[in-house]
């Protein structure tokens, strides 16, 4: 009877033990948006906050999108909240890590873009590195203010983009995890027979050339322009490049069939495009 009490016994005490450890994995699965709040404050702030925190989180599931914490949100609702600084005191050189799985070509170019929209003009590239499942680009840059999220995130968003995870490495560093699955370039569109004309600029002029067959373009009697153009497919490889040693006022391209964006510039300087250039595009495809 006695050693029947003790295997009862020590037959419950393993239950209770299994069950202790479902409970565990169970708290910790639910707990994933309380890990990445800590990861954004130092012990400190999270433990003198602590209720605080409870109350501006409340309910959690509103900061889960796919059942994955929504990152941005969380970060955006610290700020909001004073409880994450994102202004330095004076200029400070910081680090932004960007990872992605689509093509380093794209992506590059894509979030110097970004970066540009949200006045960010000089950066360093610092490393990057692909291998058979991402990509990743790091800059260093000197800024008075780290990097809003949101900012970021709207700023994607108008090529297709989701910031699908953030990390805080440290004071001075952070990380961006980026879906650029469905990404295009935030570029303007040209449709036929729709004319448009291009303003000086000291970068570039890139266009969405998808959607039409020929591109007749006029430079103003004021430009000394030297055509410089590159055609690029959907994921930013080179398709073709014209350039002239001469200057033009008129030149008509026959878009590639397989081009999907164009840059237009000079062959020396853009200095040379001192006035507008004018896109007549023409027929559909």
């Amino acid at each position: 009877m006695v050693k029947f009490l003790l295997s009862l016994l020590l037959l419950c005490t393993f239950a209770f033990a299994e069950d202790e450890v479902v409970l565990e994995e169970v708290s910790s699965q639910d707990d994933n948006l309380t890990t990445k709040i800590k990861s954004f404050l130092n012990d400190k702030t999270y433990e003198e906050n602590k209720g605080f925190i409870n109350v501006i989180f409340d309910p959690k599931s509103s900061f889960y999108q796919n059942d994955r914490v929504d990152a941005v949100k969380v970060v955006q609702t610290l700020k909001e909240n004073g409880l994450l600084k994102l202004f330095f005191k004076k200029p400070q050189e910081f680090r932004l890590n960007f990872k992605t799985n689509g093509s380093p070509l794209f992506f590059v170019k894509l979030m110097g873009d970004t970066l540009r929209s949200i006045g960010y003009y000089r950066y360093v590239t610092t490393a990057s590195n692909l291998d058979s499942s991402e990509f990743t680009w790091s800059i260093n840059l000197t800024s008075e203010y780290a990097t809003d999220p949101l900012v970021l995130q709207t700023q994607l968003q108008k090529s297709s983009c989701n910031i699908i995870d953030i990390e805080k490495n440290g004071p001075k560093e952070w990380t961006y995890v980026i879906d650029i699955t469905k990404a295009k370039l935030n570029v303007q569109m040209l449709q036929a027979s729709q004319e448009v004309k291009l303003k000086r600029s000291l970068y570039a002029h890139w266009l969405d050339v998808s959607k039409i067959r020929s591109l007749k373009i006029k430079s103003s009697r004021r430009n000394s322009w030297y055509p410089y153009i590159a055609y690029y497919d959907s994921s930013l490889h080179l398709v073709k490049i014209l350039k002239r040693d001469k200057i033009y006022k008129e030149i008509l391209l026959n878009i590639p069939k397989n081009a999907t964006y164009i840059k237009i510039s000079d062959l020396y300087t853009l200095k040379n495009v001192r006035d507008e250039l004018i896109l007549l595009p023409k027929g559909r495809r």
